[in-house]
């Protein structure tokens, strides 16, 4: 298992699709010969934005889309098939990337973490698990996120045994294979990344 930590100084800013902001993408894959920022090339991408008003999501078609309210509240997706609730906190979200969304803010702006992926090249996850809680992580590109507390955590590898990894605020690990992840203080993001 090769382990890499990230800083915020790592991370990349990507525009949204559709222009009407700005991304800080934590971790990415792309095809080949696609730079960072070339939508074309997306594989997949989990990053973090903050939504300060209403507005239209980027058309994503082709694209599974899970997001997460990290910080504020009261966030809800308007469809032409009803709303996707997202006002709690830390309860992930699964939609189509070519729903046509325009967002609602109900307790002014939020920040939400947001993994998308290419439906014919991945399968994706996305979980925030209670302090003291054990996932189990199948083989796949796996990324722990501290959204705003440091965190601690034990990485529990079949192979290689056990390990306690600290995280500052706004840092990430990113590793791949089969592993749990054991939720020891303050509150982490998991997403993970399978091909199909």
């Amino acid at each position: 298992m090769i382990i890499r930590h990230l800083a915020p100084g790592d991370y990349d800013h990507v525009p949204w699709k559709n222009g009407g902001g700005v991304s800080t993408t934590f971790a990415a894959e792309h095809l080949a010969g696609h730079p960072v920022g070339d939508w074309s090339g997306v594989i997949w991408q989990l990053g973090r934005t903050r939504i300060t008003s209403p507005a239209p999501f980027s058309d994503l078609t082709g694209f599974e889309r899970l997001q997460i309210v990290i910080g504020g509240s009261g966030l809800v997706l308007e469809t032409p098939d009803g709303e996707i609730d997202l006002r709690e906190p830390f309860q992930p979200v699964r939609y189509d990337g070519a729903m046509p969304i325009i967002s609602r803010l109900e307790n002014g702006p939020v920040d939400v973490i947001n993994l998308i992926a290419r439906r014919d090249h991945c399968v994706i996850n996305l979980v925030c698990p209670e302090i003291g809680a054990r996932i189990a992580l199948a083989q796949g590109i796996h990324m722990i996120h501290a959204p705003d507390d440091a965190v601690l955590f034990r990485l529990v590898d079949p192979e290689t045994g056990e390990n306690e990894n600290h995280l500052p605020a706004g840092h990430t690990l990113t590793f791949s294979g089969a592993a749990i992840v054991h939720a020891r203080a303050g509150r982490i993001v998991i997403a993970s990344v399978a091909r199909r």
